[in-house]
C-alpha cells in the first residue's frame, strides 16, 4: 500500500462534539493494518486532551460492514515467508489500542453496522457505547483459520451468559443484533436508516441523549432459544466431551454445532477452550490481553495459521489439512506450550492503568 493509500486508510474529522473515525478500506471490508492502529491510537490520545471533543465516533467506509479483522493477508506472508516479527509488532500495539478503548475517559461510540469480525470487534465492542443495527454480524472467527480469539475477545466472551461465549468463540458463529447485545458484545439498536440522524444527533447532544432519539428494541435473536444445549453442551471441560455432548442431544442445531466444531483446526480449538477458562479467572482485560498475546505469539510457530489462512483466504479451496489432525492427537503439552511466558517480550499491559 503507498504512502497515501495508507494514510487514506483511516480518516479523522470532527463534527460539532463529536470526533469521528472512519475506517476506509471498503474492498477489504475495512480490514485493520498495523498503519491504521497507530494512527487511530494517535488520535484517542490527542482527543482524550481536547476540552472540545466531547464523544469519539468510529465507523467503517461502504456498506458491508464496520471491520472484518486485521490484514490476515499480511500475517499468513509474515508466518510463512518472515520470522513473524512484524505480527507479533501489529499485535502488541493493536491490543494496547483495545485496551486504551475500554478505558477511554470520554464516550466512545462504536456504530457496529454490517460485518464486524476479530479486530473489528477489539476496535467496537471494548468502547463505552456499542450499537448495532439489523444488519449486524459479529463473529470471533478464529479458529476457522487456525488461530485463536483475541483482541480481547476471550475477556467478552467468558463473561457472556452461561456457555454462549464458549458456543461462540469455538464455533465462530456470527449473531445479530439481539444475540449481540445478550452476550455483551453490544448494548444498542439503532436501524440502519436512522444511523444519518444519531450520527448528526452526537454533533450536538451527548450519547445518551442520541440514543433516547434513535435506539429501538431489536428483532429477536436466536441464541435464547438455544441455552438448554448451548450451556449443557459446552459446560464440559474438554473439547472431545463438549462434542460428544452436543453429538448426543439430539438437537439439529447441536448437532450442527458439532460438525462444525469437528471442521475446525483441533489445537485451536484445545488453545482457545483453555484461554476462555483462563479468562475468566484472570478478570481483567489487561491480564487477558497479556495472555492473548501469548497465545498469537505461539501461533504464529505452528502449522495451523499458515495453512488455515491458506484455505480461507489465498487459495480459498476451504479444505484445510489441520496438523494434528484429530482432537486425540493434540496433547496438554501441545496446549500448554501457546501459555509460555515470553519474557522479554511479553506484551506487559497492568490493569485499570493508562496505555
Amino acid at each position: 500500500m503507498s504512502g497515501t493509500a495508507e494514510r487514506e486508510a483511516v480518516l479523522f474529522h470532527t463534527s460539532g462534539r463529536a470526533a469521528h473515525i472512519t475506517l476506509n478500506r471498503p474492498r477489504a471490508l475495512n480490514a485493520l493494518t498495523h498503519t491504521m492502529v497507530r494512527r487511530i491510537d494517535e488520535a484517542l490520545v490527542a482527543w482524550e486532551r481536547d476540552p472540545a471533543v466531547q464523544t469519539v465516533v468510529i465507523t467503517g467506509a461502504g456498506e458491508r460492514g464496520l471491520c472484518a479483522g486485521g490484514d490476515i493477508r499480511a500475517i499468513h506472508d509474515d508466518a510463512r515467508d518472515g520470522d513473524g516479527s512484524a505480527s507479533a509488532a501489529f499485535w502488541r500495539d493493536e491490543y494496547r489500542l483495545n485496551a486504551r478503548i475500554a478505558r477511554y475517559p470520554k464516550p466512545y461510540v462504536a456504530v457496529m453496522d454490517g460485518i464486524v469480525m476479530g479486530g473489528g470487534v477489539g476496535v467496537s465492542a471494548h468502547g463505552s457505547v456499542r450499537v448495532v443495527t439489523e444488519r449486524s454480524r459479529v463473529a470471533m472467527p478464529e479458529t476457522g483459520i487456525g488461530f485463536v480469539p483475541d483482541v480481547g475477545g476471550t475477556h467478552l466472551l467468558a463473561a457472556a451468559p452461561g456457555e454462549l461465549g464458549t458456543h461462540l468463540a469455538l464455533t465462530g458463529a456470527q449473531v445479530g443484533a439481539a444475540d449481540a447485545m445478550q452476550c455483551g458484545l453490544a448494548d444498542h439498536f439503532v436501524p440502519t436508516a436512522a444511523l444519518p440522524d444519531f450520527l448528526g444527533a452526537l454533533a450536538e447532544l451527548p450519547a445518551e441523549e442520541a440514543l433516547a432519539a434513535c435506539a429501538r428494541t431489536p428483532p429477536q435473536g436466536v441464541l435464547a432459544a438455544q441455552r438448554g444445549w448451548i450451556d449443557a453442551g459446552y459446560g464440559a471441560d474438554t473439547v472431545e466431551e463438549i462434542v460428544r455432548r452436543l453429538l448426543a442431544h439430539g438437537d439439529s442445531a447441536a448437532k450442527e454445532a458439532a460438525e462444525t466444531l469437528l471442521a475446525r483446526s483441533p489445537t485451536a480449538l484445545k488453545v482457545t477452550l483453555a484461554s476462555l477458562r483462563r479468562a475468566r479467572m484472570l478478570g481483567s482485560l489487561e491480564l487477558v490481553l497479556n495472555q492473548e498475546y501469548r497465545v498469537s505469539c505461539a501461533a504464529l510457530e505452528t502449522p495451523d495459521l499458515v495453512e488455515g489462512i491458506r484455505a480461507q483466504v489465498v487459495d480459498k479451496d476451504r479444505r484445510p489439512r489441520w496438523s494434528p489432525k484429530t482432537l486425540a492427537e493434540v496433547t496438554d503439552a501441545d496446549v500448554e506450550r501457546f501459555f509460555t511466558p515470553l519474557g522479554g517480550r511479553e506484551l506487559g499491559l497492568s490493569p485499570g492503568l493508562p496505555h
